[in-house]
């Protein structure tokens, strides 16, 4: 139970870095779900684990990741659609 309810944090803060990013209509919820998890992990690892939690994750570090990996995956894939 507990990966499921970690997989619902991880899409709502991947849906979040999209919002904030302008880029969370171009992507799904699978995308969604992989920013938010990997965007945990990158943000807990910079950041700590600090401020409130939902599913063992640290929300506002969880986020300011998803939206530092939504934003250097987007700059990548923008790069390879002009060539």
């Amino acid at each position: 139970m507990h990966f499921l309810w970690a997989l619902i944090v991880g899409a709502l803060i991947g849906a979040i870095a999209g919002a904030i990013t302008s880029k969370g209509h171009s992507m799904g919820w699978i995308a969604n779900i992989i920013a938010g998890l990997l965007g945990s992990v990158v943000g807990e690892a910079i950041l700590g684990h600090w401020g409130p939690q939902l599913a063992g994750m640290a929300l506002i570090p969880s986020i300011i990741g998803a939206v530092i990996l939504v934003a250097i995956v987007s700059l990548i894939a923008g790069r390879s659609d002009h060539h």
